[in-house]
């Protein structure tokens, strides 16, 4: 659906990435309205999406590497962090993509 290979986290950073980052907005997408790079999200990982594409990376984050941490391309979603344990900013993510849903 998003043409993409799968990294493993570079070796000079902590594997898996367990906690808090902020998002880097790349371009706007409705699933981050209300969401600033002041923001924090919660990550789990030890491999990252590279979309082929780039124009598909909606924000990136840094751990060690630049990576997708929200792609986006036509009406498919990805996210990197988990949003269920992003307290309130995950939340309106999800709230985001369903209202994203209705429409």
């Amino acid at each position: 659906m998003i043409p993409r290979k799968v990294a493993r986290l570079p070796a000079h950073v902590r594997v898996p990435h367990i906690g808090w980052n902020n998002l880097h907005p790349h371009r706007h997408s409705e699933l981050l309205d209300g969401i600033t790079e002041a923001d924090y999200f919660y990550f789990v990982h030890s491999y990252y999406c590279v979309p082929r594409d780039e124009d598909t990376t909606v924000a990136s984050v840094e751990y060690g590497v630049q990576l997708a941490a929200v792609v986006n391309k036509d009406n498919v979603y990805g996210v990197q962090f988990h949003p269920e344990k992003s307290s309130k900013k995950g939340l309106l993510v999800l709230s985001n993509f369903v209202n994203i849903c209705k429409c």
